[in-house]
């Protein structure tokens, strides 16, 4: 019963903290004086802008977004996840970097090294630099930006479910034909649940970005939104023009859910008794091992090294630090309670997805997937929605918000990774346990968690990573005074010179990789022999 009882608690508080708030925004755009009404849709169908933004620039963002991640990312996780090609971990650990930071640090860095004044502008005539920084700043910037920032969703992807193909079918397909004709005709066919959610993911994840639009000076509908509530303060009409975005959002998920999504599980679950055999490159190795290098170099080791040198003065970070060490302090602050109350969260959830102990399991792992989805100032307006009330104040106008925000969008982060850790976990130890007398509770502190250990910790770190970068949230909901550094330096940008903005963002791509550092550092000297 214990157990029972705790899991239905931990899906009732993720609908509470996750979709109760939506649902009270789009109870609030039927509202006018406290009467039913739909002038506000009214409205916004009068309205050609709203839906022309919608259906022009953002969908067409986020379709070539989510072109040029797949065309790239799945290569590159065959690549690095199946071949012999030398220095694969090296690799993917800077490919994955831009997925740990901000998308608009990526813009800034790229910035550096292809504006007017950046390093390849400074080798240009005056026109041709000029015209080069004039066509960043707009579309093929934002492609450029958020391609290199979520290629890593497709890379990774491809390379865990690479492991769920059954390697009997590959081997027998290697006795008719060599690896790129068993590659085209049977890994990859088999995968192709996995390939497309992870084109669903960068879709969706580009349709509610706001930090790179707003840097590039490109007008997207999550801009549209995040100007009618911070610069118009037109609540009213943010929360109607979120509600497209609420709806494309619901039907694409949807579609994953009918159509993807259990295919998606059964990869995940899935496990062979022999390993899949690795891919020799052959005379193509180091002519591959050539390309991925370029890219490596060109999308993510030139504009952050350049982003360094362009911050490297004594000068730039003492200004940095006097302007934002408040700010620092609180997103990791921020981070750490989020990703604490998140790892919590999420185990729980995590068990229920795993354990299947209720009927609502399913519908708490699409909610959780919904909301990591769902464009985070439209969580945003949902949370001010339904607290923005004299009675709920304390949370309302306190850090709580913030914290509350964390815990809808990045619940399914915890959620999939405890789900896939408890799935290594033989269920005759628990089993054994009960049969001793030990109450579920007992069990999980003696067995499951001591057993889980590691993955919980990775969990905490992730989910750490995911609150300290988030935006989109804390931008629209954050009280005054509380900012944390990634709005902090949005906001500086308009009138900060280049080398404080270079130097802001550095520190927050080392207040982000702080914890994996320290997390390299302990599993190092505990696999040392005593």
């Amino acid at each position: 019963m214990e157990k029972r009882l705790t899991l239905a608690a931990a899906a009732l508080a993720l609908v509470a903290i996750g979709l109760l708030p939506v649902l009270a925004m789009v109870a609030n755009t039927f509202s006018v004086a406290g009467e039913f009404s739909l002038s506000a849709y009214e409205a916004l169908m009068s309205s050609g802008k709203q839906l022309t933004l919608l259906m022009g620039r953002s969908v067409l963002l986020s379709v070539s977004v989510t072109f040029v991640a797949m065309v790239v990312g799945v290569p590159l996780g065959v690549l690095l996840g199946r071949t012999d090609l030398p220095l694969r971990g090296a690799f993917t650990m800077l490919l994955t970097l831009p997925l740990l930071v901000p998308p608009y640090v990526i813009a800034v860095a790229w910035f550096a090294v292809l504006g007017s004044s950046g390093w390849i502008g400074g080798f240009l005539a005056p026109t041709t630099s000029e015209f080069l920084s004039s066509a960043f700043f707009g579309l093929y910037g934002c492609i450029g930006a958020l391609s290199t920032a979520f290629l890593p969703v497709v890379m990774l992807l491809t390379i865990a479910y690479l492991g769920t193909v059954n390697p009997r079918l590959e081997q027998a397909g290697l006795l008719m034909s060599r690896w790129p004709h068993v590659l085209w005709r049977i890994t990859l066919p088999l995968m192709a649940p996995a390939i497309l959610f992870a084109a669903v993911l960068v879709f969706l994840l580009t349709l509610g970005e706001v930090g790179v639009p707003t840097f590039l000076r490109y007008p997207v509908y999550p801009v549209e939104i995040l100007t009618q509530f911070a610069a118009f303060y037109d609540f009213s009409a943010a929360t109607v023009a979120a509600i497209p975005l609420l709806a494309v959002t619901t039907v694409i998920l949807a579609l994953e859910i009918r159509f993807l999504h259990t295919s998606v599980l059964a990869l995940s679950a899935a496990t062979f008794g022999s390993r899949n055999v690795p891919i020799e490159l052959g005379r193509w190795r180091f002519p591959l091992f050539g390309l991925v290098l370029v890219w490596t170099s060109v999308t993510v080791a030139l504009p952050i090294a350049v982003l360094i040198v362009q911050s490297a003065s004594l000068s730039a970070f003492a200004d940095a630090f006097s302007r934002t060490s408040d700010s620092i302090i609180r997103s990791v602050v921020f981070a750490a309670i989020g990703a604490t109350l998140l790892t919590l969260l999420g185990f729980f959830c995590g068990y229920l997805v795993h354990s299947r102990a209720l009927p609502l399991w399913r519908s708490v792992d699409a909610l959780a997937l919904f909301l990591f989805t769902l464009p985070g100032t439209v969580i945003g307006i949902g949370l001010i929605s339904l607290w923005n009330k004299p009675m709920t104040n304390a949370i309302y106008a306190t850090p709580a918000i913030i914290i509350l925000g964390y815990l809808a969008q990045y619940a399914i982060l915890p959620t999939r990774m405890t789900a896939a850790i408890l799935q290594r976990i033989p269920p005759s130890l628990e089993q054994a346990a009960q049969l001793c007398g030990a109450s579920w509770f007992m069990t999980l502190r003696c067995i499951v968690v001591p057993l889980s250990k590691r993955g919980l910790i990775a969990a905490w770190i992730i989910t750490y990573i995911f609150c300290l970068r988030d935006l989109g949230i804390t931008l629209v909901v954050y009280p005054p005074g509380f900012d944390t550094l990634p709005v902090r330096i949005l906001t500086l940008m308009a009138n900060g010179a280049p080398s404080l903005i270079a130097s802001l963002c550095v520190i927050l791509i080392v207040v982000t990789l702080l914890p994996l550092f320290v997390a390299a550092l302990w599993q190092a000297g505990a696999g040392r022999p005593s």
